[in-house]
């Protein structure tokens, strides 16, 4: 069974995005003294390089990574 590609930019989902997981990552982006520098910094820089369809591809990425790498 040949599966049609799913757009990374919208529409179907692959992944649910729990919501309070979402406030403390823009919380930690945004607000966090020791961290939203650092994550603003990389930001600016990505979202200067790479396309929004790149953008999302490596979201994605990180968060297989994360999901295979966590010890959990």
């Amino acid at each position: 069974m040949v599966h049609d590609p799913i757009p990374l930019l919208g529409g179907k989902s692959v992944h649910c995005i729990n919501e309070q997981q979402m406030a403390e990552a823009l919380r930690l982006a945004e607000e966090d003294p020791g961290s939203s520098e650092r994550i603003q910094a990389r930001l600016q820089k990505l979202e200067s390089e790479l396309s929004r369809n790149e953008l999302a591809a490596l979201a994605f990425v990180i968060i297989h990574r994360l999901k295979n790498s966590s010890p959990l």
